[in-house]
């Protein structure tokens, strides 16, 4: 599966198309020479001879459009399109109004394809989807954030929880941090010593015994309590999380941060030049409600 942008492609001759991808763009730029009606079985019709000249090659490429393939499968598990029709009829059959057939078909294309390539980078990545967009990600859901936490334990990442909620004051974070990530004695107990250490453990030490391409996971729980008593304090060590995490990255290393809101609407000041993002399974509003 292509992994580049699917954006701006550029009008070519059939015959200089180099996969399935780059085909379905050239009919998306002219629908109307390669889709008289708009019918999409038509348009399975044309893939499925495209498959069959590939195999009359013995070309290899990449596929997902038979009717119980890849592309059925996602449409019905994602989006809950039967999956005892083929993709076309459902996708005819489902089009909302004011949409068109076609534009349905490409709508939904374009997402299949971009959670396809997200799904190979992540299991070539461990954790690639905790830093495609920012090194910290909020969630509201506990389970959510437990799995997500657990996911990472799975593939080798030293995880370090912290319980925020029982934090009063900004020494208690100072105390809890420095336990945990066993911070030297001289661990001055502010914000400037906290980037300093942290800056040690995440670029230099604290998780090499972990398997290679892991690193480390700070995961914290209740932390809207925390940001309650202590919103300045809250907002700096996910911005000193951020930035580290980014100096780590130069040297690959790995340092990710998962924290866990119960107030669904709380926000962030962008940290490290990164906004503060919802993880994808929360990122619209309506569901975390």
């Amino acid at each position: 599966m292509p992994t580049e942008d699917i954006t701006g492609p550029t009008v070519k001759h059939w015959r200089d198309c180099t996969d399935v991808y780059d085909f379905l763009d050239q009919i998306r730029l002219r629908p109307g020479i390669w889709l008289p009606g708009g019918s999409l079985q038509h348009l399975q019709s044309m893939l499925t001879g495209y498959r069959v000249a590939l195999g009359v090659h013995n070309v290899e490429a990449p596929w997902a459009f038979w009717p119980e393939d890849d592309f059925s499968r996602w449409l019905h598990e994602c989006h809950g399109i039967d999956s005892s029709l083929t993709w076309a009829v459902a996708i005819e059959r489902n089009t909302p109004d004011g949409s068109t057939p076609v534009e349905e078909f490409f709508r939904l294309f374009d997402a299949f394809r971009r959670e396809a390539a997200q799904a190979i980078a992540t299991t070539r990545l461990p954790g690639f989807e905790y830093t495609i967009n920012t090194f910290v990600t909020l969630f509201w859901r506990k389970h959510l954030h437990a799995q997500a936490a657990e996911r990472l334990e799975d593939r080798g990442f030293r995880v370090i929880r912290f319980e925020a909620g029982q934090w009063n004051t900004e020494r208690d974070m100072h105390r809890a941090m420095a336990a945990a990530l066993d911070f030297p004695d001289y661990y001055g107990h502010n914000l400037d010593a906290l980037n300093d250490c942290l800056g040690d453990v995440a670029c230099y030490g604290g998780y090499d015994d972990a398997p290679e391409g892991a690193g480390l996971a700070l995961v914290f729980t209740d932390y809207d309590r925390f940001a309650t008593t202590c919103p300045r304090a809250a907002q700096v060590v996910l911005d000193v999380i951020a930035v580290q995490a980014r100096r780590a990255a130069v040297l690959r290393r790995r340092l990710i941060c998962l924290v866990q809101s119960n107030d669904p609407q709380i926000r962030f000041e962008p940290i490290g030049a990164m906004s503060v993002m919802w993880n994808s399974d929360e990122a619209l509003d309506t569901r975390r409600c």
